[in-house]
């Protein structure tokens, strides 16, 4: 089940990351969060915390758009699921 998930959070995080709409800070954000999702020299439950701190602070990111955002909340869900 959670790598299930968290296959279907990467594959969200690269489509914002390769979404040229989505302002820069939040590609790298999202590309840094991918990367992190499968560090494997960390504990997954580290992981997904650390994930889950980075995305919900580039939620609040005035200049994100409502399309990047609600995937961000997609994510957020999944990730809070495991």
């Amino acid at each position: 089940m959670s790598n299930q998930t968290i296959d279907e959070v990467s594959e969200i995080l690269e489509y914002i990351n390769e979404n040229n709409t989505v302002p820069r800070n939040i590609r790298e954000a999202a590309k840094d969060s991918n990367e992190l999702l499968h560090d494997e020299d960390q504990d997954q439950s580290v992981r997904i915390s650390t994930v889950l701190g980075k995305l919900d602070e580039i939620s609040n990111d005035p200049n994100i758009p409502v399309h990047a955002r609600t995937l961000i909340w997609e994510v957020l869900s999944k990730l809070e699921s495991i």
